[in-house]
């Protein structure tokens, strides 16, 4: 029988979804997205988002622990470990979480628990260079913090984030030094040049930054000093007429993975006038539709669009909910047919090296900070969807796990480590066809 007489061709299914997925990009920005992705499998999970979407929006095992109204909530959408880090913005208080919505979306809880439970699998695998044995530790740890969190907030009490303060195990000495090395000050010492006669300008950055043509610079200047600012939900420096101010502008260039080939500029403004590290950088992005959104049904994509007209809406929306401390310079514009957020880039923007941690056990302690993290994220997601009520979402999951905690540990943790097991495999298709020939 030919093979062609059958849909499970999953070599065909990776080259075909990667070929469409990244279609509009330029091409040398598409070789060199492909380049990252081929760097390892994890980094080519990262870079395939869509894949996991098409692979479990409408996987059964959802129903087990799941698949209710009430056990939805805001998603991060593209979980996974270094989607966790240290951020902070205007007040430079150094915190840790998730900094990452350009993917958020309202679906079930679980979507993000299986996508941060695979990536464990694969970053413990290449990084924290861990056995089997302790991945599957590691896992237990990850969903223990998750559903013991979501179990201690059933109550109406404040969900509070991880700052420098609270932060416990492998994050004390990491946010620590991330508090001593970073600075709003070192960031525009990287980022920024100081002249006499011209000001803070954006330094040469090859392969960083790039000059914008004249007309863009112009048109990007016009769009934050005059129409970004009424986006804010709350103005920033309201009676300072020179904040907003720009000093520069230019084009961002390789940065992150799975984004590579969305428009990304940094804009440079005034911001306080008391001394020379007021000034700010604005991070404005391209956003696009979350992966999942073309996976539902019309009606379903019609009812999201009311909510939420444009990209960067959602991705405000998204922020507010999910943020225990939102950014304030956080809005959105657009600008020749696309929609861009706008959001102050962080001074102490900063991933956990994993591959530095000193063995399994201290790898299993982040594990489970991350997933006490995530259901932390999901519970403000959830009282942000319900009124200013968490409980509801806490209530509804944790029924759903009551007297079965172990078996969703199982269930979360086997698809875990056979999903992880089928991203290498799709790796080896991905290397072989993109790789290996002169494919386009």
């Amino acid at each position: 029988m030919s093979h062609a007489l059958t849909g499970h061709n999953r070599p065909q299914q990776v080259i075909e979804a990667i070929q469409h997925t990244n279609a509009p990009l330029a091409a040398p920005t598409r070789q060199a997205k492909y380049a990252k992705m081929a760097a390892s499998p994890y980094r080519f999970f990262r870079g395939t988002n869509h894949l996991y979407w098409d692979d479990v929006w409408h996987d059964w095992r959802f129903a087990l622990f799941g698949g209710w109204p009430d056990t939805q909530t805001w998603l991060q959408g593209d979980a996974h470990v270094y989607n966790f880090g240290a951020y902070g913005h205007h007040d430079d208080q150094v915190r840790y979480g998730m900094d990452d919505f350009d993917d958020a979306l309202i679906g079930d809880y679980q979507y993000d628990v299986w996508r941060l439970a695979v990536s464990l699998v694969l970053d413990g695998r290449e990084n924290a260079e861990l056995s089997p044995k302790a991945i599957d530790k590691a896992l237990k740890k990850l969903l223990e913090g998750y559903y013991h969190t979501l179990a201690a907030y059933t109550d109406d009490i404040p969900i509070e984030a991880v700052t420098l303060e609270s932060a416990k195990g492998p994050l004390k000495p990491f946010m620590s030094k991330v508090a001593d090395k970073q600075s709003r000050a070192r960031m525009l010492e990287k980022w920024t040049t100081l002249d006499e006669q011209q000001g803070r300008q954006f330094a040469e950055r090859p392969g960083k930054l790039a000059n914008l043509p004249a007309d863009v610079a112009s048109q990007l200047r016009r769009l934050i000093e005059q129409e970004y600012q009424q986006t804010l939900q709350a103005p920033t420096k309201e009676n300072d007429a020179h904040h907003f101010s720009v000093k520069d502008t230019a084009r961002r260039l390789d940065a992150g993975t799975g984004s590579l080939g969305v428009e990304r500029y940094y804009v440079l403004i005034e911001g306080g006038v008391e001394h020379e590290h007021d000034d700010i950088i604005l991070d404005v992005k391209e956003q696009v539709a979350p992966e999942a959104f073309r996976l539902m049904t019309k009606p379903q994509q019609q009812a999201w669009r009311k909510l939420f007209p444009n990209e960067g809406i959602r991705h405000a929306a998204a922020f507010h909910a999910i943020a225990e401390h939102p950014d304030a310079y956080l809005g959105w514009l657009s600008m020749n047919g696309k929609i861009f957020s706008v959001r102050e880039r962080s001074p102490f923007k900063k991933d956990v090296p994993t591959h530095k941690l000193s063995g399994a056990k201290s790898y299993r302690k982040l594990a489970r900070q991350w997933g006490q993290i995530l259901a932390r994220e999901h519970l403000r997601g959830a009282q942000a969807l319900n009124k200013g009520d968490h409980r509801p979402f806490a209530l509804a999951v944790c029924r759903r796990l009551e007297g079965r905690e172990a078996q969703f540990v199982d269930v979360v943790s086997t698809l875990a480590v056979a999903y992880a097991d089928c991203v290498e495999q799709d790796y080896g298709v991905f290397i072989d066809h993109f790789l290996a020939t002169d494919s386009p």
